[in-house]
């Protein structure tokens, strides 16, 4: 077949990115023609994205955009191009987009099926500007329900999403749960030796609510272990974060290090800790807990939607309060003094083996 890949991002550290970039190169490999259309915009940087670029067998065209508010919402023509490749299928990426709406109408005139994959937006009351708090819930009780029904799927990447498209009053049978994969590599034996130390690895921004790890770090017992933030950075958001560590004598404790692109490098940073912790706000798919589960990590995540879809506290890792860094404290306390987590680790990679590539893309040919 041939299928179309609409994504806000193709460039930069972008989750939903991953997931397109992921779904593309398996479905190219099983011998699908698949295209990726995007903005031209770099996630996390100000740098402009080449207009074209091919991975494998996939082929990116991005398209000059203007941001309309946000950090991702932006109008982008891709019209004349979809036409002219006329995929079979389209799969739109990230609701309330203005990319996903013209999906529909282009789908419509080439006579394609469309598929909408949400990417959880539901759950981001916290972050949201005083504006965008008052136009989302406006859209999503007037123009989603209407656009939500014109797919022929909507794809959901966490289970807890269903209850707001429930709201939206659409129907089970429109809706298919499929999420986003992790590669198999992260699946082979453990051979580092973890190390003394407390790892996040994602991406730096206000979402993460990094300020309670620091914080919690200040505070708990064991003043010899460390603290690596990796991943790229908002950079008034490092700033902010380098000013708390430096105000509370960290410095010598927490190290902030760039992301990581290389696979292999970023297994072997995972092995290396001893705990992960994700502290953030809300999530949509927590990818990198995910990935230290399938390491045997100790994980610890605030008590979010999306971390309590994915940890059984005490059974298969850890979870703290949102926004309680005592809390936080408390619970790597505990686990630091636990000689007993070989069950927990072992429990954490059991629990997300369904989240194999291998698993996940068999799900999505089927659905086509």
């Amino acid at each position: 077949m041939k299928i179309l890949e609409l994504t806000n991002y193709s460039k930069g550290i972008c989750g939903v990115w991953q997931r397109v970039k992921q779904e593309s190169e398996l479905l190219s490999k099983k011998g699908h023609d698949v295209q990726v259309f995007s903005t031209n915009f770099t996630k996390g940087s100000e740098e402009v994205a080449p207009r074209h670029e091919k991975i494998g067998k996939i082929k990116i065209t991005r398209f000059p955009t203007r941001k309309m508010g946000g950090e991702a919402f932006s109008n982008w023509d891709f019209k004349k191009e979809a036409k002219i490749f006329k995929p079979d299928i389209i799969i739109a990426h990230s609701y309330r987009h203005p990319h996903t709406t013209k999906a529909l109408k282009i789908a419509k005139e080439i006579g394609a099926k469309v598929f909408l994959v949400t990417h959880a937006p539901f759950d981001r009351k916290d972050t949201r500007s005083f504006l965008s708090s008052l136009i989302v819930p406006f859209y999503d009780k007037t123009i989603g329900p209407s656009t939500l029904k014109q797919f022929d799927k909507i794809i959901t990447i966490v289970k807890w999403e269903n209850k707001y498209l429930k709201k939206m009053r659409i129907k089970e049978d429109k809706i298919s749960y499929i999420p986003n994969g992790i590669p198999e590599e992260f699946f082979e034996p453990v051979k580092e030796k973890s190390e003394n130390k407390i790892l996040f690895l994602g991406r730096i921004s206000p979402i993460k609510d990094l300020e309670v790890l620091i914080e919690a770090i200040s505070i708990i017992e064991n003043k010899k272990i460390k603290l690596e933030i990796v991943g790229p950075a908002e950079k008034e958001y490092r700033r902010k974060l380098e000013a708390i560590v430096k105000g509370l004598n960290l410095s010598d404790r927490i190290i902030f290090l760039e992301g990581i692109y290389d696979l292999r490098k970023k297994i072997k940073k995972i092995d290396a800790s001893s705990i992960f912790v994700l502290p953030s706000k809300s999530e949509g798919m927590p990818q990198g807990l995910i990935e230290a589960m399938a390491r045997k990590r100790v994980v610890l995540a605030s008590n979010n939607q999306a971390a309590k879809e994915l940890i059984q506290d005490k059974k298969n890792g850890f979870l703290f309060r949102v926004g309680n860094s005592k809390d936080l404290a408390e619970k790597i306390n505990a686990i630091i003094k636990d000689k007993k987590l070989k069950r927990v680790k072992e429990n954490a990679r059991k629990s997300v083996e369904k989240f194999k590539w291998s698993s996940v893309i068999e799900k999505i040919e089927e659905l086509f």
